[in-house]
């Protein structure tokens, strides 16, 4: 199992966490030299904020409590590809890296929705230089959407 695989099933972990307590199924964690900085899940029912999704609750973190060196050099693993308001924050929070578990498009299409901008797309339209990769191990994070959801 590769270290993407790990923190991607650390991040699904945590989505289900988070839809254990009522919210949506998404999780991500922040790591930098395979050290784990920070987790975090998506709070958007239980704080009623609907911006409590966790990529941006970790950018926000990195910003905080990194240096802008250290912001470039961590990797954000994260269940699902952000959406486009937390593609923006991890831009501006100059992480070095999104690693994801469900794509954009499945999970559009487990949602019957049309898919909206990829991170890549957000990153690019901005210039940036953070790196997206995924998706990984996708069918796993499926099966965590579908158990909130539903299939169809």
């Amino acid at each position: 199992m590769t270290d993407h695989e790990t923190h991607v099933r650390a991040a699904f972990d945590l989505a289900r966490e988070a839809a254990d307590r009522g919210n949506a199924p998404f999780g991500s964690l922040l790591v930098s030299d395979g050290t784990v900085l920070s987790r975090a899940r998506n709070t958007t029912v239980t704080d009623d904020d609907i911006t409590a999704h966790p990529e941006l609750k970790l950018a926000r973190w990195a910003g905080r409590h990194l240096t802008a060196d250290e912001r470039a050099a961590t990797t954000m693993y994260t269940s699902t590809e952000p959406c486009e308001m937390c593609s923006a924050a991890v831009h501006y929070a100059g992480l070095q890296r999104v690693v994801f578990g469900v794509s954009t498009g499945a999970f559009a299409d487990l949602r019957g929705r049309e898919p909206g901008l990829t991170c890549a797309d957000i990153v690019a339209a901005k210039n940036g230089t953070t790196t997206v990769d995924g998706p990984v191990l996708e069918p796993e994070g499926l099966a965590v959407h579908e158990a909130f959801y539903g299939s169809d």
